[in-house]
């Protein structure tokens, strides 16, 4: 099968497009024939040294993704609820080895879920490690519930515009920071509100709210804390820039968080749902081919992509 290796942490010629043996099945495993991978941030970050980096240094051949959409080829003997030719989605052994950047994989069947019908591969594998993201912050490390008051940072992303759509669905009021350009967007996908972050100053604009998905961090992250009430949770997504975060926000009176999102067959199987009901969209702005894949990682250096990108086999 052909698979992107890293060779070494650096830029995207670090890649090597090579040819390895298809993975051998462990029994709780399901192999999986990629037609599409999400391509995220942390892959990103992986790839130039952090990220999870540091701790898969040590894997060989290092491959990199966990956002898979395919068909299953091949079953473990104690797998039972998937079977070959299921089509099936998921974000798999996060935080670990995924192994996405190929056309086989190998992963555990309890990662996976069958995919709607009507989504997609491209639109499904756009709906893991984002979506997930969202629905574990907005639902298990915060409790967002009917009328709440939520304020989603980069709203227009991958995290966020999910974050919008399952805010929404839980009942509140939702309110996103965007670029101009991305305001419409925004607004079309559920928010009651966006605000152009740089010509509005949200901090002044915004107070007494409830909850904060803050996916930028750094100097959002104290600004963000003036705009939630006493009690209220904030929830800082990029570990790197959000040292100190939490302290701050209990100094503030604010329940503060940082999060990293982890693989979970039942959250996969909310997600789906919310898929199938058509609760959440993903949005996918542009599409690569698999031999793309540095040209897709070129884009989400730009920071910014609007929705999420996607590449197919």
């Amino acid at each position: 099968m052909k698979a992107f290796v890293l060779k070494q942490p650096g830029p995207v010629e670090m890649f090597q497009l090579v040819t390895l043996p298809k993975p051998v099945l462990k029994p709780d495993e399901v192999l999986v024939e990629v037609k599409a991978i999400g391509i995220n941030p942390i892959d990103v970050k992986t790839r130039m040294g952090i990220g999870l980096y540091p701790q898969l240094a040590g894997e060989q051949p290092l491959i990199l993704g966990w956002d898979v959409s395919g068909v299953v080829v091949d079953v473990g003997t104690q797998v039972n609820d998937l079977k070959r030719g299921d089509e099936v989605f998921g974000m798999i052994n996060f935080p670990g080895h995924g192994k996405a950047y190929a056309e086989y994989v190998a992963c555990k069947a309890e990662h996976l879920v069958i995919k709607p019908g009507h989504v997609s591969h491209p639109e499904a594998a756009a709906s893991c490690l984002a979506a997930l993201t969202a629905w574990q912050a907005l639902t298990q490390v915060a409790t967002v519930g009917p009328n709440d008051r939520v304020l989603i940072h980069a709203a227009a992303g991958g995290v966020g515009h999910f974050a919008i759509q399952i805010a929404r669905y839980l009942g509140a009021y939702v309110i996103g920071t965007c670029s101009l350009p991305n305001i419409n967007f925004v607004l079309s996908i559920g928010a009651h509100k966006a605000i152009d972050y740089q010509s509005v100053d949200f901090a002044e604009a915004l107070h007494d709210l409830d909850v904060a998905l803050d996916g930028i961090g750094g100097s959002y992250a104290d600004r963000t804390l003036t705009t939630l009430k006493k009690g209220g949770t904030y929830i800082c997504l990029p570990s790197n820039n959000c040292k100190g975060a939490t302290e701050r926000a209990a100094a503030a009176g604010v329940k503060g968080f940082t999060m990293l999102v982890h693989s979970s067959g039942d959250d996969m199987k909310t997600i789906a749902t919310l898929l199938e009901k058509k609760h959440i969209v993903p949005h996918v702005s542009k599409i690569y081919s698999f031999e793309e894949i540095p040209q897709a990682h070129r884009q989400i250096e730009t920071g910014k992509t609007t929705g999420k990108i996607v590449v197919v086999l």
